[in-house]
């Protein structure tokens, strides 16, 4: 049941009227967090032949993600644009400043839950393990999402300090379940990976539980301390904050797919067509898959060179028949 709006109001931070500095301040962020968003896109798009089939979900969730979220900041921006009117050396925010900021958890609960899909493609948990793991992540982000618009624009309409503070601290439970969550996936991967490997997806660990420390400071903002100042901080942070926990983050994931892919390869346990660089440096040679009915020395046999190259019996090569 959802809590009464308490007598006690705050202001919503969309509905304050701007500096023209503010204004510019704002959409520039906006524009700045679109575009490093598609630049993300592009670059994983072109980029999922560089790691195995294993570990390629992860860069699939980074392009729903990223793809998701530059639509939802062109929707932002254009929503910016009309929802503040020039007048007496201010911008004054019009009907449509509504939709300037709530947008954003309609973001956030699609792509969150999806940032731990990614973080989990490249961990070490398997089979069922990994789904139960999964379901609690994906879980716990969206209810942490949703639980927080509830008190930031549903009860009392984004105005009750008391639905703000209740949903904030409501929303605040499944934000430390995730850091338990993220933490022992972590701890559980670690013996499964290389230094290197397990240095960055630590690193991209991080990055996503610091990054995620700007949300709830941001909604104590809302309901704290109003006024335009404090909505140009909340909104600017909002918009830096996502490029980290998207184009920061998958990054960090992008690169420990590679790694582990070339640890893959190199172990003899996958093969990889292409060779594996990271920062103009060789990881893996290329290693083509197993094929049958290729000529040989002998059925099943693995070519002495170490490339991986399925060697079949010269009879099945040539078509003779084979003898006991």
């Amino acid at each position: 049941m959802l809590l009464a709006p308490s007598l006690s109001d705050v202001a919503r931070p969309e509905v304050v009227t701007l500096s023209s500095g503010q204004h510019d301040l704002i959409s520039y962020s906006l524009t700045v967090a679109g575009l490093a968003l598609f630049a993300q896109f592009v670059r994983t798009w072109n980029s999922t032949g560089e790691v195995g089939a294993r570990y390629r979900p992860a860069l699939l969730a980074s392009l729903c993600v990223t793809g998701v979220a530059f639509l939802s900041y062109v929707y932002l921006v254009v929503k910016f644009d009309q929802g503040y009117a020039y007048s007496g050396g201010g911008y004054v925010p019009t009907p449509a400043a509504l939709s300037t900021l709530t947008p954003r958890y309609m973001d956030w609960s699609v792509t969150v839950p999806l940032l731990m899909v990614e973080f989990l493609a490249v961990s070490a948990l398997t089979g069922s393990r990994a789904r139960a793991v999964r379901a609690a992540l994906v879980t716990a982000a969206f209810l942490m999402i949703f639980t927080g618009f509830l008190g930031a624009a549903v009860v009392g309409s984004g105005t009750s300090q008391t639905a703000l503070l209740a949903w904030g601290a409501v929303s605040t439970v499944f934000y430390a379940a995730l850091h338990v969550l993220l933490v022992r996936v972590l701890r559980a991967s670690k013996g499964s990976m290389g230094p290197q490997a397990y240095a960055t997806y630590r690193n991209a660990g991080i990055l996503l539980l610091s990054v995620w420390g700007w949300y709830p400071i941001a909604y104590a903002i809302h309901n704290w301390l109003p006024g335009a100042g404090w909505t140009t901080t909340i909104q600017v942070g909002f918009s830096f904050a996502d490029i980290a926990a998207k184009v920061g983050f998958g990054a960090l994931i992008h690169k420990v797919a590679k790694l582990r892919t070339a640890e893959d390869v190199r172990a003899g346990e996958e093969t990889h067509p292409e060779d594996v660089w990271i920062s103009s440096v060789k990881l893996s040679d290329g290693v083509q898959p197993v094929l049958k009915g290729i000529a040989g020395s002998a059925p099943g046999t693995v070519d002495p060179s170490g490339h991986g190259q399925h060697v079949a019996d010269a009879s099945t090569a040539t078509g003779e028949p084979r003898h006991p």
